[in-house]
């Protein structure tokens, strides 16, 4: 198994060593060290190669949101934090995962997931690429080319600079933006949700303040920003 540098940086003790302890847990992650300041983890960071930042936002000095457009080379950045409100700006600088305070276990875990399937994908980018056909998308997956029928697609999911195309029964990946994907003329019949997510509408089933359903039991979240929309194509 790869394992991962990361670091934690979080001027709250309880809260930082909060993350230390769950982050143990997952043997995919290296911790090379965990700081109560960005001041003191730039020096780690000129040191070590690092793969994965646990940030804060709110920290004096030097705020988690600054630190990570100085160490914009790192891959993955996630925020831990009790303020929700800067979901939005954070996204803005190639966040991968956006959590807010107490952070749990069972969060975190679908963090871990995120963390190691974007790795997986950055790992072999170069053998992704996809093609469209009258009513498939081809995907070179790893040295094979795999035709997906459009219509077997239920939604896509964002993931930094590629998106997860997910069927009933397994998920595929191509390099490119979720927003631009949706702009291709194959993908007419997704309607955009949230940030991070476009579902087919043939497979919506119930659509709630927050959240709707695929009719396989999948929720998706609904962003606020999007809700207006939704109302109208769905």
């Amino acid at each position: 198994m790869r394992k991962f540098n990361c670091i934690i940086v979080d001027d709250d003790e309880v809260a930082r060593l909060k993350v230390v302890s769950i982050a143990r847990q997952f043997p995919a992650l290296h911790i090379i060290g965990h700081y109560s300041s960005p001041t003191v983890a730039f020096s780690i960071v000129e040191k070590e190669t690092i793969d994965i930042l646990f940030l804060d936002i709110d920290m004096p000095n030097i705020s988690g949101m600054e630190f990570r457009r100085k160490l914009m080379d790192i891959p993955v950045c996630v925020f831990i934090t009790s303020h929700p409100e800067h979901a939005v700006e954070s996204f803005e600088l190639d966040t991968l995962d956006f959590i807010v305070k107490p952070l749990r276990l069972e969060r975190f875990q679908q963090t871990m997931k995120r963390i190691e399937e974007f790795m997986e994908i950055k790992q072999k980018a170069t053998l992704f690429e996809s093609t469209f056909g009258d009513d498939a998308i081809y995907i070179k997956d790893g040295y094979d080319k795999v035709k997906v029928k459009l219509y077997d697609i239920m939604y896509l999911e964002a993931l930094k600079d590629y998106t997860i195309v997910v069927t009933a029964h397994k998920r595929y990946c191509v390099l490119s933006g979720i927003g631009n994907l949706v702009k291709e003329d194959p993908f007419q019949s997704f309607v955009r949700v949230h940030r991070s997510f476009a579902v087919q509408k043939k497979f919506v089933e119930k659509i709630g303040a927050q959240s709707l359903s695929l009719i396989n039991g999948t929720a998706i979240p609904i962003g606020n920003s999007f809700k207006e929309s939704i109302e109208e194509r769905l």
